[in-house]
């Protein structure tokens, strides 16, 4: 794995002394509103402010006034009106929110959503013809269509009128419809632009129903605006600030029964319900039915008024939920498979893999859980015949859609931003593809060099990490893309206890500092891939939060990044080193000779654990990771220079054979040979030799 570069914020002691002072914040959360940009108390003030008064006019939207008309007087009509969503949770949530709107003003109302694996994104005209035809006269769109300015004109033949609401970006021409109501249109004054889909759905009904106020409409939407809103990744600032704050308060005792349902279902009932409950929790639950083709169950989930439809639709979710990890994990583990098989395979600059059938409502998590793993942009395709559909992530610092544009020549279609795309391709032109997208990820690295970055707020000692501290984090809340979670680093800790967890899938550590003892979890890090072990002294990166369990309540971590501390790092370069002049033929002290001299049990010890990890007779690993984790099976007194001496001995006399690959090294266990007598060996001779000439 590519090490994280860390960019650790700047202390400012008298801002955080004047937030300390003039707003009685606690010392930790005022270090990290000075550490992002907030240390003035009038800018802190106007950060954490989610008062209702951020709520902006909605005619203030360009066609607005346009989008309410034409409603208005379809209504007054009495024409049937279809809401046309998206199958990811923004977008079913702008559906159902628009939707019971409109069904509460007694309006026939039908939604339409299309199915991600047969139909893909957006407008499509064998849709607009079967909705036309089953009665329906007006087509609202939400969290889509603002480029579908060919089915915007299909539409038009057919008689059926659009609105088209939207968030993404806007192309060069916009589609011919009755109004076309985005914040990102080139000509639309509206003072913040990061509204989600649902976000401008909310501002809809906020417009239709002008004798309202925003407090109340938020009563009465924004639980579900709110998990939309986070699901999609909005910045959690300004006027989104207020809707996901006044939304999480209304969904802690919804009365949608089916965000009771799932609340329920996912063991939620009772809790505090934050940002971090719908990202990690109900929001992949929604996702899934999306991802799995069944968006449309999702979206009953929310309009049912069944409490008891509800609660098999919020199980039925967790139960595709569940289908879609085993779909995601049998990619991923095939894929690591196979590159771990050669660990010249990923230690290219991206990856660009390929197989028949993958699940195409999977693959784009298995990208990023790929480009997190290597430190490289990751596109994934899945094969059907001879076309293939494939989904692209990419890491800070390489502009995965530019890359794509660059070889639009190969592709059939493709869309997405910076750090994510989509694209088919035909099966011809895969070699290509992936020759061209490695070349520019090459080039990319010949600059400053393009790695997994982390941002820290701030250096924290451990205590400082009270319970009272880390409780008045909340006062940040709600956090998201703009407010992320606090993210602190502290230096030299010891790992006491390393246990792993949900099959190895994730990491529970005992850590100590200074005498005091935290549970650290590192997700997505196994045991049997895990660097570290017991003893190791690590710098961290992590967040802090309040784990409530059987009415106690403690301080655990959530570990974003660890690395060796820089002790550890100093004696791994001395015996580098050492070893390097050793192999340079260089004079040695007989210190130095003795730190890099094998005893017979150490030879024993670094043969067993390579023959015991080692899968296929292939053993990957970083150097460090490998001598540390037979220092603590063995209990012995190994280092670097010495597990590297071990290596080449085995080497001399044919029982291994291993080579350095990126940042690994890959020690293969060759066919055993009958026994051999490693007392012969010139490298342990040598070795005596450099220890007596001392004596």
């Amino acid at each position: 794995m590519k090490k994280k570069k860390w960019i650790i914020a700047a202390d400012a002691p008298q801002d955080v002394a004047a937030l300390q002072s003039e707003l009685a914040l606690p010392r930790l959360a005022a270090r990290v509103l000075a550490a992002r940009g907030a240390g003035d108390p009038e800018r802190a003030r106007a950060f954490l402010d989610s008062s209702c008064e951020r709520i902006h006019d909605p005619f203030l939207l360009t066609d607005m006034q346009k989008a309410v008309d034409e409603i208005e007087r379809t209504i007054a009509a009495g024409e049937k009106i279809a809401v046309y969503g998206d199958y990811d949770v923004d977008g079913v949530t702008a559906t159902c929110t628009l939707v019971r709107y409109l069904r509460s003003r007694g309006v026939d109302c039908t939604y339409y959503i299309p199915d991600r694996l047969g139909e893909g994104y957006g407008l499509n005209t064998t849709a607009l013809r079967r909705l036309y035809d089953e009665g329906c006269r007006l087509l609202i769109t939400v969290d889509s269509g603002i480029t579908a300015v060919e089915e915007a004109e299909f539409a038009a033949g057919l008689g059926l009128r659009l609105i088209i609401t939207d968030h993404h970006e806007c192309k060069e021409a916009l589609p011919c419809a009755c109004a076309v109501v985005n914040p990102r249109r080139p000509d639309c004054a509206y003072p913040f632009r990061e509204l989600a889909g649902v976000g401008v759905a909310f501002k809809l009904i906020c417009a239709l129903e002008t004798s309202r106020s925003a407090e109340e409409m938020l009563e009465q939407y924004g639980d579900i605006v709110a998990v939309g809103t986070i699901a999609d990744v909005m910045p959690i600032a300004e006027e989104n600030r207020t809707i996901v704050a006044r939304g999480l308060g209304v969904l802690a005792c919804t009365k949608n029964p089916g965000l009771r349902a799932l609340l329920h279902t996912l063991g939620l009932d009772g809790k505090p319900v934050t940002s971090n409950s719908v990202s990690f929790v109900m929001a992949p639950r929604i996702n899934a039915a999306g991802r799995m083709g069944a968006a449309a169950l999702a979206a009953r989930m929310f309009l049912t008024d069944s409490m008891e439809e509800a609660e098999e639709l919020a199980q039925t979710l967790c139960d595709l939920n569940r289908s879609r990890q085993e779909e995601e994990n049998k990619i991923y583990q095939q894929i690591i498979g196979w590159l771990e098989q050669d660990p010249r395979r990923h230690q290219k600059k991206a990856l660009v893999l390929w197989g028949d059938d993958w699940h195409n409502g999977v693959i784009g998590i298995v990208a990023s859980r790929l480009a997190d793993r290597y430190g490289v942009p990751c596109v994934l395709i899945s094969m059907s015949g001879g076309c293939g559909k494939g989904s692209g992530r990419s890491i800070k610092g390489f502009n995965i859609y530019s890359a794509l544009e660059q070889n639009a020549a190969l592709l059939e279609k493709y869309g997405g931003h910076e750090l994510a795309v989509g694209l088919t391709i035909q099966r011809g032109n895969l070699e290509r593809f992936r020759t061209q997208m490695e070349e520019l990820a090459e080039k990319a690295g010949t600059g400053e060099e393009v790695v997994p970055c982390v941002a820290v707020d701030c250096r924290v000692e451990a205590r400082e990490l009270s319970h009272e501290e880390v409780n008045g984090l909340s006062l940040l809340e709600p956090f998201g893309m703009g407010n992320p979670q606090p993210c602190f680093a502290m230096e030299n800790v010891v790992i006491e206890d390393l246990t792993p967890i949900s099959r190895d899938r994730h990491v529970k550590m005992l850590l100590n500092k200074d005498g005091k003892s935290f549970y650290a979890f590192a997700f997505g890090m196994g045991a049997r891939t895990c660097a570290f072990v017991r003893g190791d002294l690590l710098d961290i990166v992590f967040s802090a939060e309040i784990n409530r369990y059987k009415n106690r309540e403690s301080v655990q971590l959530v570990l974003k990044d660890v690395r060796w501390a820089e002790p550890e790092e100093r004696r791994d370069t001395e015996l580098a080193d050492c070893y390097r002049s050793f192999c340079g033929g260089e004079a040695l002290s007989r210190e130095q000779a003795e730190q890099l001299s094998p005893t017979r049990d150490d030879l024993v010890a670094v043969f067993r654990h390579v023959r015991a990890n080692a899968e296929s007779g292939l053993l990957c690993a970083p150097a460090q990771t490998l001598y540390r984790k037979v220092r603590y099976e063995a209990r012995s007194g190994m280092n670097l220079g010495r597990f590297l001496v071990c290596l080449d001995v085995f080497t001399e006399f044919s029982i291994v054979e291993y080579e350095p690959v990126g940042g690994e090294l890959a020690v293969r266990v060759l066919p055993k040979q009958g026994k051999v007598d490693i007392n012969g060996s010139r490298i342990l001779r040598r070795l005596s030799d450099l220890r007596q000439a001392y004596q």
